[in-house]
């Protein structure tokens, strides 16, 4: 599943969140988030962990095919 680093990076400057606090929220380590992010696709239970963290959808994070 792709997921969009500048909506995920919106929302944590939206929501004032760190990297390492959305980590935890996730129950996904800060290097593990770190990565995701960077490389822009996760299986769909990894998003919906993200999602959850983040206090979203899961479709609010990621990329819309068109």
């Amino acid at each position: 599943m792709k997921i969009s680093a500048l909506k995920i990076e919106t929302i944590l400057a939206e929501k004032s969140m760190t990297k390492a606090a959305f980590a935890d929220r996730c129950g996904i380590s800060r290097q593990n988030v770190s990565t995701l992010i960077r490389r822009g696709t996760c299986e769909p239970r990894t998003a919906g962990k993200l999602a959850a963290g983040l206090g979203v959808e899961v479709g609010d994070i990621i990329e819309k095919e068109v």
